[in-house]
């Protein structure tokens, strides 16, 4: 009855999917292509006779560079299978290219509908499917076990804050948890808290975004960016800001000391807000240059808008000090991991539910500092940047803290590879 319901809505809502759709693409253009995948048709995604696929849905940005460690691991020990890779974000299948290229076959999940997700399976057959993360929807997975596909939910995470939210729901998420083959969690915690909701064949293998190395591409790249910043000019980036954040840094930015000729370069996590940012920062009266004007930055810019997809761990390679974003208003932060195996000195904010552990286990290790306002980000990397000695010690924090958290990728095969055998 719970799922009937679910699925009643999403009818009701089909109406304006189009239209969500198409004013999602005023600022991302990829939303209004291939718009027949969101309804399960695939024609221009052609599955190849006879391929053997296995289906991997990344939904968003940081889930696709979570699973890049997997899709290496699946090319070397099973070269002969087709990578299936989906997404729902833009940004999402933007990374997707940009990390894997022709190397996996790209497509949009449909939406939850049952025709679509019939259509879906029916079109790819995949042997097996693999959602990152939290991605759990009740038809997709109903459809999936009719169809004798196992689903297997890796990298697995539930905060104590939607634990509480799928408790509420326990009539649709406990047959939904239940539905699933097996859980491969970060952390006990988050084992425990799927095992709580109905989740059978719980293991923990650890977080592959520790497994995430920074490619030699992107230290190339970051050289070159460093060269355009200028190589002379200390660097704060701040990455993966929200919205509501980036006023609350450039007006701290104003107040701050930092040191002579700094330069701040502003990441925003979502390309529809590039402009916007723009806007603040030319409001606040900085010089403002963008990365894909691609050229020097001048002597008198002070702030750099990174206007680009798919080269944050570039910036992070040009930079000296990294402050995370979605972390300074309550929105639960972003990956802080990826800085810290660029073996940068890594800020957050007060506010990383999403990383908790992580966060938690960075600070505790030296690799990461926890600020509490905007002011108090420019207070702490202003030192940083005058303190190579001390950015020094915080490298080697970062090396450490990695080395010690790393393998779960490893742990992951071993438990994945005989669930995706040939049958």
């Amino acid at each position: 009855m719970a799922r009937a319901l679910y699925t009643l809505l999403w009818w009701c809502a089909l109406p304006i999917l189009p239209l969500r759709l198409w004013w999602r693409g005023r600022r991302e253009p990829l939303y209004r292509a291939h718009v027949g995948e969101r309804f399960g048709r695939y024609a221009g995604a052609t599955r190849a006779a006879g391929a053997d696929v296995l289906w991997i849905h990344a939904v968003s940005v940081g889930e696709t560079r979570a699973v890049a460690p997997l899709i290496e691991r699946l090319a070397r020990e099973r070269p002969r299978r087709t990578i299936l890779l989906t997404h729902m974000t833009a940004t999402g299948r933007e990374t997707g290219r940009a990390l894997f290229g022709n190397r996996v076959v790209q497509a949009w999940l449909p939406y939850d509908l049952p025709f679509a997700v019939r259509r879906f399976l029916a079109h790819f057959r995949p042997r097996a499917g693999l959602l990152v993360e939290t991605e759990l929807w009740p038809n997709l997975t109903a459809a999936a076990a009719r169809a004798g596909i196992p689903l297997l939910l890796v990298n697995a995470r539930l905060s104590e804050r939607s634990a509480r939210g799928y408790a509420r729901i326990a009539s649709l998420s406990r047959p939904l948890l239940g539905g699933l083959a097996g859980i491969a969690a970060q952390t006990p915690e988050d084992g425990e808290r799927l095992r709580a909701l109905g989740a059978r064949d719980v293991v923990v293998t650890g977080n592959l975004k520790f497994d995430v190395d920074v490619p030699s591409g992107m230290r190339e790249r970051g050289r070159a960016l460093r060269e355009r910043f200028g190589s002379d000019r200390p660097v704060l980036v701040l990455a993966s800001t929200r919205e509501g954040e980036e006023a609350l840094l450039l007006d701290a930015l104003a107040r701050a000391a930092l040191p002579a000729r700094a330069l701040v370069v502003v990441v925003p996590r979502h390309p529809q807000r590039f402009d916007a940012v723009a806007a603040l920062a030319r409001e606040r009266g900085f010089a403002c240059a963008r990365r894909s004007a691609d050229g020097a930055v001048a002597q008198d810019v002070r702030v750099v808008l990174g206007d680009s997809m798919g080269e944050m761990l570039a910036y992070y390679a040009a930079a000296d000090v990294a402050f995370v974003g979605g972390s300074l208003l309550p929105l639960g932060g972003q990956n802080l991991i990826e800085p810290i195996a660029a073996g940068l000195p890594t800020l957050i904010g007060p506010h990383t539910f999403n990383f908790a552990q992580a966060s938690e286990a960075a600070v505790a290790a030296g690799a990461a500092l926890r600020v509490h306002d905007a002011d108090e980000v420019f207070a702490v990397a202003a030192r940083l940047l005058a303190d190579a000695p001390a950015r020094a010690r915080m490298h080697a924090s970062c090396d450490a803290f990695l080395a010690a958290h790393r393998g779960a990728i490893d742990r992951l095969w071993a438990w994945l590879a005989p669930r995706i055998a040939d049958r």
